[in-house]
């Protein structure tokens, strides 16, 4: 698969690839991009907002009154500690933080968890974290091809980005029922953002479908100090 896929064709083709993350390096070799977002097809995931923390965004319901269960739809998706960035669809960013402060780190958090209690798609857990020298990693949590008796853990490793290139990993293959589960490795996609982050972020969030998506956050690190600028965009105003 070509190295320029392009993420917002990736998308605007595919009806439901759930949650997803980006991560690369931008063009001019100076920054990290960071992308997260999420989509829904019931009430209850739809019924959210993206809202700033102190250290990263937490998701909160649009109406209160709506909120049927927050079990899998409320939690912190991106938190940043120690001069890292965790990003992830699930209450595993919690996990992850909690393990650095205590000294461990990325892929022990992760071999502590497994796949979604949603049967029967077994959403998978899909993470990543960004060091402060650019480099990251991505992981998925899944069933074994739908099989909750086993759950497959693999981590994917960029210790050395390449300008202008980064890497996607959603939950879903696309809309189904029971729902697919992402296949392979994170898909490489340029990350085009020489007119600026804001207008990156809004072409990915345009070309998700327009009745599933919900909220998409985007972020950009600056490799030499960590400088950081980001970006929210909430279907629900």
């Amino acid at each position: 698969m070509s190295k320029n896929n392009c993420i917002s064709t990736l998308l605007c083709t595919n009806p439901y690839p759930g949650r997803g993350i980006v991560i690369g390096r931008s063009a001019d070799n100076q920054r990290t991009i960071m992308l997260y977002f999420i989509m829904g097809r019931s009430l209850n995931s739809r019924n959210r907002v993206f809202e700033r923390t102190e250290d990263g965004i937490r998701t909160q319901a649009h109406d209160p009154l709506k909120l049927s269960d927050p079990s899998l739809v409320i939690y912190n998706p991106v938190r940043t500690l120690q001069q890292q960035t965790i990003v992830t669809n699930g209450d595993q960013t919690d996990t992850i933080a909690h393990f650095i402060n205590d000294g461990g780190d990325f892929q022990s958090a992760l071999r502590t968890r497994q796949y979604e209690p949603d049967a029967p798609n077994y959403t998978p857990r899909i993470s990543g974290m960004i060091s402060a020298d650019g480099s990251y990693t991505l992981s998925i949590l899944k069933s074994a091809y739908g099989n909750p008796a086993c759950c497959i853990r693999n981590f994917f490793e960029y210790a050395l980005p390449l300008p202008g290139l980064g890497h996607f990993i959603s939950t879903y293959q696309t809309d189904g029922d029971p729902l697919p589960s992402f296949e392979g490795e994170p898909i490489p996609v340029a990350i085009a953002t020489t007119d600026g982050l804001e207008s990156f972020a809004q072409r990915v969030w345009e070309s998700l479908n327009v009745e599933n998506k919900v909220s998409l956050y985007a972020r950009e690190i600056a490799i030499a100090d960590g400088t950081v600028n980001d970006i929210i965009f909430n279907k629900n105003v």
